[in-house]
């Protein structure tokens, strides 16, 4: 969200110098913000708000907006808020208490308390899935960061699905390493999926044996390495793999596939 949004002071008639963004720094935040990152926080149902004048704290009123998008205000009774930012609310309820001679010159402060109708949901491999308020503009790597991270479990990609486009498929590692289109800004109700990694199983002359995630382009040699290693007596050379109900050799530069079931023989003396 634009700094400048963040919290709003308008005076009817002449507008607060804490409320007011130069045009330098709208065009910085333009720099390295999408659009829809320059505008305030729109509001919705089940956003709490605190509205007040500055001076007359009996004005002063917190209140969730009701599921037709309004909220009821000292003098003002029920008004609509829904589809607002806290800035064109603060210049509308100035504007009210003005007109009807409540206040002269009133300095409207409109902040969210509690975020609500604007959310993306995290699901799949992520530590903890669920809906996740947005008060600003989020990159994905933020999300998954909320989140909890990526499970072991998880796969090496993310995958995020927004309403009326086709899901991207975005590498893990990039998302802190590569550059912004790497990297996208999520919106509202989007949904971010982290799938179950394949996995392999390896038992016999290991260290280690069980089911493993593969992460990448995955060998025997990395195989053997990530369940610990040969036992004394194992040997890398008579490897086998079950796949899809069949037994072959595998050497160490083969690559491991999602469901193999990988026996380390016993080394014959």
């Amino acid at each position: 969200m634009n700094l400048c949004a963040r919290a709003v002071l308008f005076v009817i008639g002449a507008t607060s110098s804490a409320g007011v963004c130069t045009s330098a720094s709208m065009a910085a935040a333009a720099q390295d913000t999408p659009p829809a990152a320059i505008n305030a926080y729109v509001l919705g149902p089940g956003d709490l708000i605190e509205v007040s004048v500055f001076g007359q704290p009996e004005f002063t009123t917190r209140a969730k907006v009701r599921a037709d998008g309004s909220i009821a205000l000292p003098f003002l009774n029920t008004i609509s808020v829904e589809g607002q930012s806290t800035v064109s609310l603060a210049i509308s309820v100035g504007q009210k208490l003005r007109s009807g001679g409540y206040y002269a010159r009133p300095v409207v402060a409109v902040e969210v308390a509690g975020y609500a109708s604007r959310y993306v949901i995290a699901l799949g491999e992520v530590g903890v899935p669920g809906i996740i308020p947005i008060d600003r503009p989020y990159r994905v790597s933020e999300i998954i960061a909320r989140s909890g991270g990526l499970r072991e479990s998880g796969a090496d990609y993310v995958i995020i699905r927004h309403d009326g486009s086709p899901e991207r498929k975005l590498p893990y590692d990039k998302l802190g390493r590569g550059g912004d289109a790497d990297d996208p800004y999520v919106a509202p109700n989007d949904k971010i999926f982290v799938p179950p990694a394949p996995t392999f199983s390896i038992y016999g002359q290991i260290a280690a044996a069980g089911n493993y995630p593969i992460k990448g382009v995955f060998t025997l040699r990395k195989a053997i390495a990530r369940a610990g290693g040969l036992r004394d007596i194992g040997t890398e050379k008579h490897a086998k793999v079950y796949r899809n109900g069949v037994r072959s050799r595998m050497g160490l530069d083969d690559e491991v596939q999602n469901g193999d079931i990988i026996n380390i023989a016993e080394r014959l003396f």
